[in-house]
């Protein structure tokens, strides 16, 4: 018997709670536990999942770069949740284009590994809503940015979290793991 596949959301928070573009305030904090950490969540999973914004992002950026990174985002298997993108041409990458809640609910009970969400920060919300998320991890970083579009804005109610793991890196960032309360 197989058990079902986890959806393991990853991203990069500031101490005020901004997801928003890290590209611009994470770097400084970026070493070798930060990049061992965000490759071990890459290796536990067969599927990157991202909404277009992050696809767009990572479709520009990863497909020139060489590593062992590199090579697991631009070889692992990418689904794209959006209604507004024609095509994803990355390296393979496919579409969901329709219920993404139920495509996604589906997709956790077929085989395989985790599913890693990466970024997408109205997709992590919507899937927290409706219980698809099985594992958060926030890499917390020390830095307060005072602006910027926040992972749990005013108003979206209460989300039960229980926190299963941490650590903190030698920069300050805490490596926070929480599934569903």
């Amino acid at each position: 018997m197989t058990s079902a596949r986890k959806i393991v959301a990853g991203l990069f928070m500031s101490l005020d709670g901004v997801v928003e573009a890290p590209e611009k305030w994470h770097f400084p904090y970026l070493n070798e536990e930060m990049g061992a950490a965000v490759g071990s969540m890459h290796a536990e999973a067969d599927t990157l999942l991202m909404g277009r914004v992050t696809y767009e992002t990572f479709a520009a950026a990863w497909p020139h770069r060489t590593g062992e990174l590199a090579d697991q985002i631009n070889g692992i298997r990418k689904l794209v949740v959006s209604t507004t993108l024609a095509k994803a041409d990355w390296q393979n990458s496919a579409l969901i284009d329709g219920d993404a809640i139920a495509a996604l609910a589906k997709l956790k009970q077929q085989p395989g590994k985790c599913i890693h969400l990466s970024g997408s920060i109205s997709l992590t919300r919507a899937l927290l809503a409706v219980g698809l998320i099985d594992r958060l991890r926030l890499l917390v970083h020390p830095i307060v940015l005072g602006a910027g579009q926040r992972l749990f804005p005013e108003g979206i109610g209460v989300v039960p979290l229980k926190l299963v793991r941490s650590a903190t890196f030698t920069t300050g960032v805490m490596d926070l793991t929480y599934q569903p309360a």
